[in-house]
């Protein structure tokens, strides 16, 4: 069975452990959106790990990685990754498969980048200003540079120079050269070429053969550009749907959807958190959790699990179960809040609203529940939870409507919980 697993919050979740521990069951791990913008974190051999284009998955000797169309790709941050996890024993060999149809990120999206978010003043998006928006704009612009055009020297030339004459009009403080990134450009795709394929045919292919797929998201459901808090989103489709435009197989492919949240709310950039919260208990989640962006360091705005947003999430995915990380940052608080339903007015909201001024004047509508002072870290049996624990668990199960499959106890690999009679159990048991 293929399985995707997706950020059910504003990203964060922990989604780089759970693919990590996963990937051993999968013959392929495949990345289907985003750019170098993800930074999913993984503790492999002792050494923490944030990978940022690169499939979790790499980390793994005998599994294909995959790098879809749908993902934008700076070539410079791809090798950099490369090249770091060469120094630590980890090759990439002919494990990886980059997209042909695969856009690029260049050095005038990152100009155009600081530039949009500059003029923007106080309603910021919050963006990592690496050029992902930017890129995605020339490929729904229909000028966009893709992995494929690499291949064709005099096509490219064209293609930069026009793309850096127009950024140059747009800055207007500075001047880029366009040769000597056409030069640049060049010998990162003889680098790139034997990584080049139509992923669309090799995933067929993959598939008839028998092997099986993970489906790697990044950011989360609320980051979506269709179906998150627009405008502060991210620029691709983060959700279940972006697996089939990003990868190229049809929706069949996508055998179960797997989502993972944290035991509580956290967000980067501006924009509508309901749960939101400020003063000392903001800061015991933020340290707790050690909750600072992988890819930019920034610190997270923190909240109580917020159920309506993640019902939500289950919606639009299709979600059959749920891993809930992070469990053991709540260890030790005498209760915990959980949102389960929004205030707007005179009106009491229980489904998550789209329209972001709607969102806005939301409050939260709590539910208080009993905390527990004996520990999760590194409980391995969820019989071993605390009864306070196993309560909480049960109640979010409830109020979201699908099962917690997996639960997350610390950042080390074994310190996790399968549940046996989850629906991840059937993908630990499946050979590769």
């Amino acid at each position: 069975m293929n399985v995707a697993v997706i950020g059910a919050q504003w990203g964060d979740e922990g989604k780089g452990k759970i693919v990590d521990l996963l990937t051993p069951h999968f013959s392929i791990v495949a990345r289907y959106q985003g750019g170098h913008n993800a930074g999913h974190t993984v503790l492999f051999g002792g050494t923490k790990f944030v990978l940022h284009l690169l499939p979790s998955g790499i980390l793994h000797p005998g599994v294909s990685c995959v790098i879809g169309n749908g993902v934008v790709v700076d070539p410079d941050a791809l090798f950099l990754e490369i090249e770091t996890l060469a120094q630590y024993g980890i090759e990439v060999g002919d494990r990886l498969a980059i997209s042909d149809k695969a856009h690029l990120i260049l050095p005038y999206h990152r100009d155009l980048d600081l530039l949009s978010e500059a003029r923007r003043g106080d309603k910021k998006i919050g963006t990592t200003s690496r050029g992902i928006g930017p890129a995605y704009e020339d490929k729904i612009g229909r000028r966009g540079i893709r992995v494929c055009d690499l291949a064709d020297p005099s096509g490219l030339a064209d293609q930069v120079r026009e793309n850096v004459m127009a950024r140059n009009r747009l800055v207007g403080d500075s001047a880029l050269e366009w040769q000597p990134l056409f030069e640049h450009l060049l010998v990162h795709g003889e680098r790139m070429r034997p990584w080049v394929k139509d992923v669309s045919l090799f995933l067929a292919e993959a598939q008839r053969a028998g092997r099986s797929i993970l489906f790697e998201g990044a950011q989360g459901t609320f980051l979506d550009i269709d179906h998150g808090t627009y405008p502060f989103v991210t620029s691709s489709n983060s959700t279940a749907g972006g697996v089939c435009t990003g990868l190229g197989v049809g929706p069949k492919a996508v055998g179960s959807v797997l989502g993972v949240a944290k035991a509580y709310t956290t967000r980067v950039g501006g924009g509508p958190l309901p749960t939101e919260l400020s003063g000392p208990m903001a800061d015991r989640l933020r340290e707790g959790g050690q909750e600072y962006g992988a890819s930019t360091g920034r610190p997270r705005r923190c909240g109580w699990y917020d159920a309506v947003a993640v019902r939500y999430a289950v919606r639009v995915n299709g979600l059959d179960a749920i891993a809930l990380t992070k469990m053991d940052v709540l260890d030790g608080l005498s209760h915990i809040d959980v949102c389960t339903a929004y205030r707007c007015g005179d009106r009491t909201l229980t489904e998550f609203p789209g329209d972001l001024r709607h969102l806005a004047a939301c409050r939260p509508v709590y539910e208080r529940l009993p905390g527990w002072t004996a520990p999760t870290h590194g409980v391995r049996s969820y019989d071993d939870l605390p009864a306070g624990a196993r309560s909480y668990i049960a109640r979010l199960e409830e109020l979201t409507g699908v099962p917690v499959g997996i639960v997350s106890t610390g950042s080390d690999r074994d310190e996790t919980i399968f549940r046996e009679e989850s629906v991840a159990m059937r993908w630990l048991s499946q050979p590769a």
